[in-house]
């Protein structure tokens, strides 16, 4: 009888160990695979900072001329103005100087898992499969077609570490991280019969002729900045039009998310969601503009790998093979991150 015990106790434990082991397997299974889908960006912590490519905010002017030089352009149109005033408290005017300069201001994360969020440690808003995206074959041609769903955030980050940048330097206004817009729940983005009614332009420039053009748009921005007569091209990216997650793909991640994030600051400029911030008529405040100012943004990746480092941030439309076609990783690397930097002119008084 003792020994027929010790065996069903043998057997008890080994039931119980087994079962564990499968339990513990189909967890990690489980978050692996998540992970896969929904990657983390590590965003939260030092990466906040050392994944910042802080040389990207040269140069500085002020009083309309160069105080600190720098690698980056400034964009043409910029202003020149030494002196400025904009109207303050009461109506009565506050007297100062110019400044202008790149500030970090947005996060946009291009991502295949709808409601997906590498920025908020790969967490879901959302269970949904519909608008699930990626590259996929179109079975007619063979050709590769690319959709990807996007969150636009407020990241003021000079605002939010409380810097030197007043409020009439942070269009927009906000001062934290902020989520700001999902294409999830915007139908012009994912169809792009919809999309002609905020882009009816898209029309004049879906042809042979125009779209060569572009070849001319990448050659400049490669090697200086972007060309702003060209206004339907992204450079070496393809077309800016028409304003949807819908676009042929190379097989180049970094050129079709980079791509789509021209595309979403275009559609933000449409909607009235996002600013012109430079000129003389931006000094106390940005102003409405429906086209894409495209000297005004530069980029810069924050996932999967970093642009950190020497000179570390890119112009709309910039060839990939000079900035990002290294960055991409197989599976977990497939959703991208970019800190968006815009060029601000702003009038610098003792208001706020």
């Amino acid at each position: 009888m003792r020994k027929l015990l010790n065996r069903l106790r043998l057997l008890m434990i080994t039931a119980i160990f087994l079962l564990s082991s499968t339990s513990i397997y189909a967890d990690t299974s489980t978050t692996d695979s998540s992970k896969l889908l929904c990657p983390d960006a590590n965003f939260w912590g030092k990466g906040m900072l050392t994944d910042i490519c802080w040389s990207c905010m040269f140069p500085i002017r002020l009083l309309g001329t160069t105080a600190f030089d720098g690698d980056n352009f400034v964009p043409d149109g910029a202003s020149n103005e030494a002196l400025c005033s904009c109207q303050g408290k009461d109506g009565i005017p506050s007297f100062g100087v110019t400044a202008g300069m790149w500030l970090p201001a947005r996060l946009v994360e291009v991502v295949r898992k709808p409601y997906c969020s590498p920025v908020m440690g790969g967490i879901s808003f959302n269970n949904s499969v519909r608008l699930w995206g990626g590259v996929k074959e179109i079975e007619d041609d063979g050709s590769d077609k690319t959709f990807y769903n996007y969150h636009y955030w407020a990241f003021p980050l000079y605002a939010i570490l409380d810097l030197f940048v007043q409020t009439n330097c942070n269009a927009g206004g906000l001062r934290n991280l902020d989520m700001m817009y999902l294409s999830e729940l915007d139908p012009t983005w994912n169809v792009d019969e919809l999309a002609f009614f905020l882009n009816p332009e898209a029309v004049i420039f879906a042809n042979p002729l125009a779209l060569a053009a572009c070849t001319i748009d990448c050659a400049k921005t490669t090697v200086d900045k972007p060309m702003t007569s060209l206004w339907w091209c992204a450079g070496c990216w393809g077309n800016l039009y028409p304003f949807s997650g819908n676009i042929a793909s190379d097989g180049s991640a970094p050129r079709d998310t980079s791509l789509l994030t021209a595309r979403i600051l275009s559609s933000l400029h449409r909607k009235a969601l996002a600013h012109k911030t430079y000129g003389d008529d931006a000094l106390c405040g940005g102003t409405i503009y429906p086209m894409l100012p495209k000297q005004q943004y530069k980029l810069s990746t924050m996932f999967p790998v970093a642009e950190s480092e020497g000179r570390c941030c890119h112009s709309i439309g910039e060839s990939s093979f000079r900035w990002g076609e290294h960055r991409t990783l197989p599976g977990v690397g497939e959703d991208y991150v970019y800190l968006v930097w815009r060029y601000t002119d702003c009038c610098l008084s003792g208001g706020d």
